[in-house]
């Protein structure tokens, strides 16, 4: 989980700075990995490896959008949803963090690499292996 701390002007003119929160579970991650034909992690290598922008920006969306969520009061709870997922997406703040992560190659690393889990604690899994076959933490590189 990582936590991005945005300074933005909301639609009133209002100068703010809040704290939001993305993360993506191991179930999660594993889901996109293998609903993602040729999976997930290797198509976004050969999207960077291609320079393909336009098809990066438009995951960076799918992949800010799916991460975000609120911590529940408690703690115990990280929750996500559809509404949650798309008021986020309806604020300066979201423009700011997206429009970093389109134009910043390191950055945009960095927050996929933070929000991804590692499975390392999964029994009978190589460090940085999920326990099925071929699906990897995808570890996003940048090219110099």
């Amino acid at each position: 989980m990582i936590k991005r701390t945005i300074k933005y002007t909301d639609y009133k003119g209002n100068e703010r700075e809040e704290d939001f929160y993305f993360n993506f579970s191991q179930p999660e991650l594993m889901e996109m990995e293998l609903t993602t034909k040729g999976g997930m992690s290797e198509y976004l290598e050969k999207i960077i490896k291609a320079q393909d922008r336009e098809e990066l920006i438009k995951w960076f969306k799918v992949i800010v959008l799916k991460a975000y969520g609120e911590k529940s009061e408690d703690g115990r709870r990280f929750i996500k949803s559809k509404e949650l997922s798309e008021a986020f997406s309806q604020t300066e703040a979201f423009v700011q963090l997206y429009m970093e992560l389109a134009t910043d190659d390191e950055k945009a690393a960095e927050f996929v690499n933070g929000i991804t889990p590692k499975f390392d604690n999964i029994p009978n899994a190589a460090p940085g292996k999920a326990p099925v076959d071929g699906v990897a933490k995808p570890e996003i590189t940048v090219a110099k």
